[in-house]
This record gives structure tokens, C-alpha cells and sequence, in this order.
């Protein structure tokens, strides 16, 4: 498309000058002018023009003159608008007011025409690299906006309401996510596989960001799908991996703990899949991590046999899950809580409510990290037993 350039002048023999001056841009289609005698005929002009890109326009004319047109045009807020101004040598102190207006440059009369083409060729390159910006501003509402949905779809496709089961009374449990970027890749589950059968997820995915997202939703999905099937937990992340396997790009993959408990005994058959192993709180404020089970992460290999671990946890038990964000969150020092500290904390905490226990670590952590950046998503979840009693 031609840039719109209107003439703004009362001297009749100007439209004619400037088409010939300027023929082989017509021409080309480089420029269309459009001629107006005065400041109003102009702004009827840009009325039905929206597209009209330039004005070049005298000062002095009847009706309505340059100064004024320039006001008005100035009240319209388009700043993909330029105004070059036209006046005689001497009229520098109009020529200043002007420029205060907003004109964005101005020539003098007698016009060199040589002098108009350099001045005009110049605005339209501003003019150009304002449109840009403009456009690369809205990509940017427009992609923000994408990533707000896309944050709020995340959060909605984690459980949120706590307490969770409020008609049984013999597991509690508590969880957060908060995701270093506006999405992440983090997530955690929880699930009744049947009355008596808990699913509980823990994972990671690489990367960050809205791909990230976008993998763990589909991850999320997956695992939990095949969880209420009720297979055991090798059973479940073995087809888990050779779903997500068909799916994964760019070398994305996810860690992933997947735990079955029996709220009946407290027995966990559980699957470590390259995920941080799980801590187990004891009442009296004992503090021991999972036996890892040497699993791959989900997503790189397909046919892979996974091989599950067992274990017994008592009543009042809690089961203390996380992703490396929480061990390895780092202070403005790099330096890392380290699952030392976190194994520390956690000692203190024997006694406590799933609620409590969430809340201390995210405190302590926000201790550990005061002043810097987070790194990576930061998630967790708490489930504490209450075995029926005999």
C-alpha cells in the first residue's frame, strides 16, 4: 500500500508541482497525495482517510490555519500522524510554535523540492519504525494476555480446594504450586483410585515457560488416566512413559513420583521416576526420606520397566512431597536450602498440620531466597495419615 501523504496549502499551482516532482513514487506506488486548500477541508479529509500517514502543511492559510490544524490534529492522539510544517524563512517564531505543537520537522518556502523529498522520506522512516513498535507492543499485550489464560487454565487443573475430601476423615492434605514464571512447569496430584486406594503425584517438567506448561498439562492428564485404572505404580508410569514418549518434543521430559497409599494399613507402592524422593515426618519428629526406586524420567526412553518400592508409614504420619525448587531454591549467593536444611525444618514440624507444615517451608525458604530471583517453580504437597482405629 501507498503512503498517504496530504497536502495541506492554498497556492493552486503546489498540487501540481509536487505530482510532478514526485511522479515516479506515484507512479511506483510508493505515495498517494491527496490536496487540501485549508485547515478544515484537512480535517474532513482525515476524517474519511484514517490511513493518511502524513500531513505537509502550510501556515498561513484562510478558514483555518496551519497552527490551528495542527492543534486539532494533535487532540486526535494518532501518533502514527506527522506534521511537517510550511513557512516563509523569516516566520521562525510561527515555525517555533509549531514545533512546540508537536510538528514533527518543518521546510522552508520557496520549497526546495530536493530538501522536501529528504525531510518526507524521513518522517515516513519514523513513521515506520513507530508502526513497528506498535505492533510489536500489541504482540506483546496479546501474548501476555495468552500467557494470563494460559496461567489461569494451569492453576484450574490443579486441585485447590483444601480440604479436599471433607467427608473422610482419614487423610489430610495440603499443596501449592508457585510457579517461577507467570506458567510453569511444575504440578502435583491427588486422587481415590477407590475407597480405600490414594493416587498422590509429584513432578517436575524441563524447561520453563508455556512450553513447559503445556507439556505438564498433558503429563498431568496422562498419568492420572491411567492411575484410575488401578494399576500398580511400575504399571501405570510404564505406559505413562510410552504415551508421553509419542508426544514429547525438543527433548522435554518430566520427573515424576507417583505414590499409591492404602489409607487402610498406610502401605505406599510407590514409583521414583529422576524425582527428589519424598520425606516421611513422624510424630516424634523423625525425619527420613523414600528409598529412591532408580527410575527414568518420562518422555526420553520408550519400553522402559520401571520397578516400584514399597513402604509401611504409621499413624499421624506425614508424606512431605517437592520438586527441586524447594532444595535447590538458592539466596542471592547461589548458594542452595539444600535438602540438609529442608531435612532440618522438617524435624520441627512431627506434630503439625498438613497446613503448618506447607507454611513453615515456604517460610523458610523465603528466609533462604530474600532479595533474589527465583529460579525455578517452587511446589510441594503434605499428606498426613489417621489410621482407623481398632
Amino acid at each position: 500500500m501507498p503512503e498517504k501523504i496530504m497536502v495541506v496549502d492554498d497556492e493552486p499551482d503546489l498540487e501540481s508541482l509536487i505530482r510532478q516532482y514526485f511522479r515516479r513514487k506515484i507512479r511506483n506506488n510508493e505515495f498517494e497525495f491527496l490536496f487540501a486548500r485549508n485547515g478544515i477541508e484537512a480535517l474532513e479529509l482525515l476524517e474519511n482517510n484514517a490511513d493518511i500517514s502524513l500531513l505537509l502543511s502550510d501556515i498561513n492559510m484562510p478558514e483555518m490555519d496551519g497552527l490551528t490544524l495542527l492543534q486539532k490534529t494533535m487532540e486526535r492522539g494518532d501518533e502514527m500522524l506527522k506534521t511537517i510544517i510550511v513557512s516563509a524563512y523569516g516566520d521562525m517564531d510561527n515555525i517555533r510554535t509549531a514545533m512546540n505543537r508537536g510538528a514533527f520537522d518543518f521546510i522552508t518556502k520557496p520549497i526546495d523540492f530536493a530538501d522536501l523529498e529528504v525531510t518526507v522520506d524521513k518522517t515516513l522512516e519514523q513513521i515506520k519504525r513507530i508502526r513497528k513498535a506498535t505492533e510489536d507492543r500489541n504482540r506483546l499485550i496479546a501474548l501476555q494476555q495468552d500467557i494470563t489464560v494460559a496461567r489461569n487454565i494451569q492453576l484450574s487443573i490443579l486441585p485447590k480446594d483444601f480440604p479436599p475430601f471433607p467427608g473422610r476423615d482419614d487423610v489430610d492434605i495440603y499443596a501449592s504450586m508457585n510457579a517461577a514464571r507467570d506458567v510453569g512447569g511444575d504440578f502435583y496430584d491427588f486422587f481415590f483410585i477407590d475407597d480405600n486406594r490414594l493416587g498422590l503425584v509429584m513432578a517436575d517438567v524441563s524447561g520453563k515457560g508455556i512450553p513447559a506448561s503445556l507439556f505438564m498439562a498433558v503429563s498431568k492428564t496422562m498419568i492420572k488416566a491411567i492411575a484410575l485404572n488401578g494399576a500398580r505404580a511400575e504399571d501405570c508410569i510404564a505406559a505413562a512413559n510410552n504415551l508421553l514418549c509419542q508426544v514429547s518434543v525438543d527433548g522435554m521430559f518430566v520427573t515424576v513420583f507417583y505414590g499409591i497409599l492404602d489409607v487402610t494399613t498406610g502401605q505406599i507402592n510407590y514409583i521414583n521416576a529422576g524425582h527428589p524422593s519424598p520425606c516421611i515426618i513422624k510424630k516424634d519428629g523423625t525425619v527420613k526420606q523414600l528409598v529412591l526406586t532408580n527410575g527414568t524420567a518420562l518422555g526420553v526412553f520408550e519400553k522402559i520397566n520401571y520397578t516400584s518400592g514399597d513402604v509401611t508409614i504409621d499413624d499421624s504420619d506425614i508424606i512431605y512431597l517437592y520438586t527441586d525448587g524447594v532444595n535447590e531454591a538458592m539466596d542471592m549467593h547461589e548458594n542452595q536450602y539444600t535438602d540438609k536444611r529442608l531435612i532440618e525444618r522438617l524435624k520441627e514440624l512431627g506434630d503439625s498440620t498438613v497446613e503448618t507444615v506447607e507454611q513453615k517451608i515456604t517460610e523458610d525458604l523465603k528466609e533462604h531466597t530474600r532479595g533474589a530471583i527465583q529460579s525455578d517453580d517452587i511446589t510441594m504437597m503434605a499428606v498426613k495419615l489417621h489410621l482407623p482405629r481398632l
